[in-house]
């Protein structure tokens, strides 16, 4: 069984192999005229040269951090200083997947518009093949650096971790690799966040707002910066965001598979088999792509949403067939609770998560898809000004959380009954093991989207912006949906982590009559609004300093808006890029700091209580403010081609002002679905990772505070 591991890096590997396939047939692809390739150079180059500032800035983070976790570990019972090792490898990973998938994402929104000259489906082909190379890179970089890193620490324990029970000194050790994703991950998301949205709402209320523009028009000198932002935050963002939920979601369910009699000593089952489920995973996202196809006149979204439900129904029959091959004969004993828990029942958890995120997914598509309710609510809602069409967004992201919260709590209620703490986090691991086909649907939306801009910018036949556009609006559901799915997996990988934390910090319960318990919780609440509020005002200060250039270029520059002369497009990749490097460091630190001062001062329980608190609150904000986000960007495009009909039958044309009052909502609908909102999952689980990676520090640990005042 244990030889079984194996096969792990061999999955991860073959993964990388077919991302690399389909990166060389991107690359082969033909680029278009000089015109075009000239427009894609200034994309790919401001997003590359945006990356390399952000990794430089990272690299220095990272090597601080490995020194300190060395160090404070170096004297730990029961981890060791190895555990920097796996926080390097984590922050290396994460950083390679994001370049690697930005890199060919980059390359694919060209040849997607010349694609789209000879039809939708050879468009289609172009871009989700282009997404598949994100998908492959996160999901075989993770699962080789966390298999190859557990390898190692197994077959090396007496070597490196003399003296201690090597099977779970290896798995503390490995928490280092999540930590180190988590704090990547979420650089990522605030630093592509605020770049993005502060050039989207300069080209937006400048552009077409103020001079009446049309979307990626090239006279708007933000429309190059618009492009890249979309690279940088929705691609390597969301890479790096589900990069680490789904480590964060396979090392919590090992820690806990140690929660089983003997997991230690007589039976690797329940901990290899979050590898071996992952592992899998892989192969049935590569086998989803395969069906993902479409024709002249065809539904792309169908073709999508075909290849990622036909992925997860094989993983859902090969989980089961895994889960006998690897779990003990006569079932695995829970330590806690003492019953015992059989492969069918891991399975039938497993499979629970699968549907969950199934599920919320297409709560989302419903409240977030062009022509549904939801969405047609706040576009009627704006023939009376911006701000109706701002309360109707606002009432409609609130009703949004009800359902999806609905599906966790049962999911979870499930999972649990069939396999306690360990069944909550294995389904939160069959939730994310087709993240190679999930994240292959959400990267397709961007390179899509710069398609269009490219298709725009360079006077192409309106037939070929007609084929972008459809895959645009796909794009938006998907990426809509992929939000959703990353949030709800994030509030299932925060609970397995809660978990874990329990467990290794040998806490028995929280008691909430505890006023220590009762502070953390109440400042874990706190910390997602004080987050958010972080990255919205340097949303906001950015997009200020973006309007101001993009108001004096047109001011100032002869012939700018009549055609006849050049925006200075540069200025404005380097102002976006200048606010986020310097505008994303506050907001990582204050997820990464507030857990190490919390549990250290006020002890392990009232750490317990922050994780409580920043988990529901921070999980109920992200699907606030995504689907708010997402329901206002589709009002809006209710209003572009041939406008929209209100109830009374009158017509709204793109240009009207009931246009302009969705224009206004989809600005403040910006940064809620691509800055705070996608950035607070990442939040919360940081944050548990965090604690996670200190809980045998903090394991009997007298706290300061409580010490001081007698708690």
């Amino acid at each position: 069984m244990e030889n079984a591991v194996y096969l792990v890096p061999a999955a991860a590997i073959l993964a990388l192999a077919f991302g690399a396939f389909k990166a060389s047939q991107t690359s082969a692809a033909s680029p278009g005229d000089e015109e075009m390739q000239e427009i894609a150079a200034r994309i790919q180059e401001g997003a590359m040269a945006f990356l390399r500032r952000e990794y430089t800035v990272l690299a220095g983070f990272v090597l601080i951090v490995a020194i300190l976790l060395g160090f404070a570990n170096m004297a730990g019972e029961t981890q060791s200083p190895v555990i920097a090792l796996s926080f390097v490898v984590g922050a290396v990973a994460s950083g390679a997947a994001g370049y690697a998938g930005m890199r060919v994402a980059t390359l694919a929104n060209v040849r997607t518009t010349e694609a789209a000259k000879k039809g939708l489906g050879p468009a289609l082909d172009v871009a989700f093949g282009g997404g598949t190379v994100m998908g492959m890179a996160v999901t075989g970089l993770a699962l080789l650096g966390l298999a190859t890193l557990f390898i190692i620490y197994t077959v090396s324990g007496e070597t490196l971790f003399p003296g201690q029970d090597m099977l779970p000194t290896a798995i503390n050790s490995l928490t280092g690799f999540s930590m180190g994703a988590s704090s990547i991950a979420l650089f990522a998301r605030v630093g592509g966040g605020i770049y993005t949205k502060a050039a989207d709402v300069g080209a937006d209320l400048v552009g077409k707002v103020e001079a009446g523009l049309p979307e990626d028009d090239p006279r708007n000198p933000a429309v190059i910066a618009d492009n890249v932002g979309d690279n940088v935050g929705d691609v390597a963002g969301m890479g790096a965001d589900l990069f680490e939920s789904y480590v964060g979601a396979i090392i919590g369910t090992m820690v806990l598979g140690l929660g089983f009699v003997g997991a230690s000593h007589a039976s690797f089952g329940p901990v290899i088999l979050p590898l071996l489920i992952a592992a899998a995973g892989i192969v049935a996202s590569i086998i989803g792509t395969f069906v993902v196809r479409t024709g002249e006149g065809g539904n792309a979204h169908q073709a999508l949403d075909f290849g990622a439900f036909g992925s997860a129904g094989v993983m859902a029959l090969a989980t089961f067939a895994i889960a006998q091959a690897v779990w003990p004969e006569g079932g695995a004993e829970l330590v806690a609770g003492g019953r015992k828990v059989f492969w069918y029942d891991v399975g039938i958890a497993t499979v629970v998560g699968l549907i969950c995120g199934v599920l919320v997914g297409l709560v989302t598509s419903y409240y977030c898809s062009m022509g549904k309710g939801p969405v047609n609510s706040i576009a009627e809602q704006s023939k009376t000004g911006a701000a109706t069409n701002i309360i109707a967004g606002l009432g409609v992201g609130m009703q949004s959380t009800a359902v999806p919260m609905i599906l966790i709590a049962v999911g979870v209620i499930v999972a649990y009954a069939f396999a306690g703490l360990y069944g909550i986090a294995i389904a939160a691991l069959g939730m994310l093991s087709t993240t190679g086909i999930q994240l292959a649907v959400d990267a397709f939306g961007p390179i899509a989207d710069n398609a269009g801009g490219i298709a725009e910018m360079t006077h192409q036949d309106p037939k070929v912006r007609e084929r972008t556009d459809a895959l645009d609006a796909v794009g938006n559901t998907t990426a809509a949906i992929g939000k959703g799915f990353a949030i709800a997996s994030a509030a299932m990988t925060a609970l397995a982590l809660f978990a874990a934390y329990q467990q290794q910090a040998e806490i028995t319960g929280i008691d909430l009559a505890n006023p220590m318990v009762m502070a953390g919780l109440f400042l874990g609440g706190m910390l997602p609004f004080l987050f958010s509020s972080m990255a919205m005002a340097a949303v906001g200060n950015a997009a200020m300093e973006m309007i101001e250039e993009v108001r004096r270029q047109f001011r100032e520059i002869p012939g700018l808006l009549e055609g006849n002369a050049r925006p200075d497009t540069a200025r404005c990749v380097d102002i976006s890029t200048q606010a986020a490097i310097r505008q994303m460091v506050a907001p990582g630190l204050l997820a990464v700091i507030t857990p190490v001062v919390i549990g250290f001062l006020l002890g392990p329980e009232s750490l317990g209580g922050l994780l409580a608190g920043v988990t529901v609150s921070g999980v109920l904000m992200a699907i606030f403010m995504s689907n708010a986000g997402g329901a206002w960007d589709n009002a809006k495009k209710s209003f572009e081609g041939g406008g929209y009909r209100m109830l009374d039958g009158e017509l709204h044309p793109k240009g009207s002002e009931a246009h302009s009052a969705a224009v206004v909502g989809d600005t403040v609908g910006d940064p809620f679905k691509d800055t705070a909102g996608p950035s607070l999952n990442i939040l919360v689980k940081l944050i548990s990772v965090v604690a996670l990676v200190i809980a045998p520090l903090l394991a009997g640990f007298d706290p300061v505070l409580a010490s001081f005042i007698n708690l």
